[in-house]
């Protein structure tokens, strides 16, 4: 990674922070018990996966770098299950798993 590439100039970083806030406009407009519930756990797992880049661009060894990047892919895949959940008719989420995944496809990568 290029010394001097800034943390917010990632396209991957940008991505995850869009995702977080789309969820936390969703699950701001659900219900109490499904917003404690299912909602808090979701919007955790959303912003995790910026979180997780953030913190391992900011480490300096790259096995550090990696073990958090590798975080913010399991934050990533558990975001993606939560949206799922999500889609039953309890919760008002119309479309938005479409969006979600087609963003969670485009930062998921091969292992």
């Amino acid at each position: 990674m290029p010394e001097n590439l800034l943390l917010d100039d990632l396209d991957i970083y940008q991505q995850s922070l869009q995702i977080g806030e789309f969820i936390w406009d969703i699950v701001a407009g659900w219900e109490y018990f499904s917003k404690r519930t299912v909602g808090a756990q979701f919007v955790k797992a959303a912003d995790s996966i910026a979180s997780n880049i953030a913190e391992g661009y900011g480490r300096y060894f790259y096995k550090d770098r990696k073990q958090f990047y590798y975080y913010g892919r399991g934050s990533l895949l558990e975001t993606k299950t939560w949206a799922t959940k999500s889609l039953q008719p309890r919760f008002n989420f119309p479309g938005g798993i479409r969006y979600t995944d087609r963003k969670a496809k485009n930062l998921a990568f091969e292992t």
